[in-house]
């Protein structure tokens, strides 16, 4: 039985609904999984709500994007339940700030001659989430006749730093993020630290405070190499080590489940959570 703790749905900027999530999890003999939908909680509660249909068990988790020393960072909070009302106001605050910032893209991009509008964007995403850069993404595909000759590297560079439409979100400092999610019973973890640009600052991150690491992911290039070096690293400075397939939908390059990440990793994480 396989674990993938890290994966999203259409309750921010999955492509797949979260029954979609779940039965594909279960078709592909997945025992426990996380959904980790950026800034919102939502998924995770409809899941829990039909889970009882699957014989699969679900960690509540969060993926939350901070900010340090100019650098996006990303990170996931793992929850023994999510029925916290300063947890979730404070979730409702970012999603409200993220989502200006998109509208302010979407802006930037028509500035640049993109054919896009406001309302096609949010015809893409949930009625209650957050609308971020994945669903202009998803609304250009819409538009297109033949979207599979979309060059998706070209039109996901808009969004990086020097991208045409790339603006930062600034509003959640990482040291404050962490001590967020340790105040509201969740356990931080550091999302794919591979993808971080100055890797010195791995280790920088990890010492703040005693929180895990994302070892087990398959987006890096020299995949091998990266999980050897990170799981090194997690067991001389992590609480633990997790790992996922960062599911999203149609554009991912690795599918619900298909990251090895060894059943310990679930079994400490829910041990730290006192899950049982």
């Amino acid at each position: 039985m396989g674990i993938d703790l890290h994966l999203h749905t259409t309750e921010s900027d999955g492509f797949l609904a979260v029954d979609e999530v779940l039965s594909i999890a279960h078709k592909r003999g997945l025992s426990l999984i996380s959904i980790t939908d950026h800034d919102t909680t939502l998924g995770v509660e409809k899941a829990l709500k039909i889970v009882e249909k699957y014989p699969l068990r679900i960690i509540p988790g969060i993926e939350f994007s901070t900010i340090y020393k100019n650098e996006e960072i990303h990170l996931l909070g793992y929850y023994k339940t999510i029925d916290n009302d300063i947890l979730q106001e404070r979730l409702k605050t970012i999603r409200e700030e993220r989502t200006e910032i998109t509208k302010s893209m979407v802006k930037k991009l028509q500035q640049n001659n993109i054919d896009i509008e406001w309302n096609e964007v949010c015809a893409v995403a949930s009625e209650y989430g957050i609308v971020c850069k994945t669903h202009i993404m998803y609304a250009l595909r819409n538009k297109m006749i033949e979207p599979q000759y979309l060059n998706w590297n070209l039109i996901a560079s808009w969004f990086r730093p020097g991208g045409l439409a790339y603006i930062p979100y600034t509003g959640n400092p990482y040291v404050e993020a962490v001590d967020f999610i340790f105040a509201t019973g969740g356990l931080p973890v550091l999302a794919h630290p591979g993808i971080i640009k100055n890797r010195s600052l791995v280790a920088e991150l990890l010492r703040y405070k005693p929180i895990g690491l994302e070892v087990y992911y398959a987006y890096w290039e020299e995949q091998e190499e990266m999980i050897s070096f990170f799981r090194k690293l997690s067991r001389n400075i992590a609480v633990l080590s997790t790992g996922g397939s960062d599911y999203h939908g149609f554009y991912s390059p690795v599918e619900i489940g298909k990251i090895h990440v060894p059943l310990e990793c679930g079994n400490d994480l829910m041990a730290y959570l006192d899950i049982r």
